[in-house]
């Protein structure tokens, strides 16, 4: 392990402690309807990123043009601004559906029809223009594939296609399990269902954008913020998913954890917790006031940040105390 990395299980634990300080300090999740900006940003996040892993190549500028106004820059290809689109519409579907009362099953988190939806969603409007050059009219967006597909370059082979209504019926009954307690941390076991839907593969295309969609429609679910993996984590994720398909899921729970906590502390704890309201270092340190991490608790642990420890021995501060901080250093340079 490289010198001053945490351990597997302090990243766990990190996020499990920021998740209930969301909970019992700042009331938890905030709906998209409570905090369109917050969700807003997520939706451009995840929309540019989760699309350029499997190669878009728009970048988040256009993403969001495209997204809040409908207009196209740039001189890309059509399919991939229907590709963003298509994605974009599906995320801002999940997210809506995510805590709004009455939005999912009182029977668990996931429906068959909900897998269905989210695949018709993201992949129709690329579909309409340039569907997969094999699919039979039975395998249209929502349709489970009907074709066999390739072993992996990494060795694994998907199921057949007479296997998928079967083990997708038990998958979704697994991911209804995540709500029952378990021994097992839980980032590792949304690591396993993630891996599993991608390995039964039940689509002929958009499999890795359906299986990123759900994770997140699961993850809301719970009171968890999503997870994004950025496209330069691109190969660290695969190497996870094949260490997945081995059966090691702690390698993706982990990079899930670190995704979730990241996305809680950079858009979330911010735009909810107010100028004045103590939260972790992480939640306050951007470009705007030009603080790292690592410069706020420096800057803490010498006494020229006002902050206060949290029980777990974490240092807390305020926006305004950092703003406080940033007039006076920028007063004695």
């Amino acid at each position: 392990m490289a010198v001053g990395r945490p351990s597997r299980s302090a990243i766990y634990q990190r996020l499990d402690e920021a998740i209930t300080d969301l909970n019992d300090r700042l009331g938890g999740l905030p709906s998209p309807a409570e905090a369109e900006d917050i969700w807003a940003d997520l939706w451009h996040q995840e929309a540019h990123h989760s699309t350029a892993l499997e190669g878009n190549t728009l970048i988040l500028s256009e993403v969001r043009r495209l997204l809040d106004e409908g207009r196209a820059v740039g001189d890309k290809e059509l399919r991939e601004y229907l590709e963003v689109l298509g994605y974009g519409a599906a995320a801002k579907w999940v997210y809506g559906q995510a805590l709004e009362p009455g939005g999912w099953s009182a029977d668990g988190l996931l429906t068959l029809q909900e897998v269905r939806s989210v695949h018709f969603q993201a992949m129709t409007p690329v579909w309409d223009v340039a569907p997969h050059p094999h699919a039979s009219p039975e395998e249209s967006p929502g349709n489970w594939r009907r074709h066999e597909i390739a072993p992996f370059p990494d060795g694994m082979t998907p199921p057949p296609s007479t296997e998928i209504d079967p083990l997708i019926a038990d998958w979704v009954h697994d991911v209804n399990q995540l709500l029952s307690p378990s021994g097992t941390p839980l980032p590792e076991r949304l690591a396993q269902v993630h891996n599993a839907f991608e390995r039964i593969h039940p689509f002929l295309d958009g499999n890795g954008r359906t299986g990123r969609l759900l994770l997140n429609l699961i993850l809301v679910r719970m009171g968890y913020p999503p997870a994004i993996v950025f496209k330069n984590e691109r190969s660290r994720y695969l190497d996870a998913m094949r260490k997945a398909d081995a059966g090691d899921f702690g390698r993706l729970g982990e990079l899930l954890a670190r995704a979730m906590t990241d996305n809680l502390y950079k858009f979330v704890v911010p735009a909810v917790a107010g100028p004045a309201r103590l939260v972790p270092l992480a939640s306050l340190a951007n470009k705007q006031n030009g603080f790292s991490v690592v410069a706020l608790r420096n800057a803490a642990n010498r006494g020229r940040l006002k902050a206060q420890k949290s029980p777990n021995g974490a240092w807390l501060s305020s926006k305004n105390w950092v703003d406080e901080y940033r007039d006076l250093k920028f007063k004695r340079h």
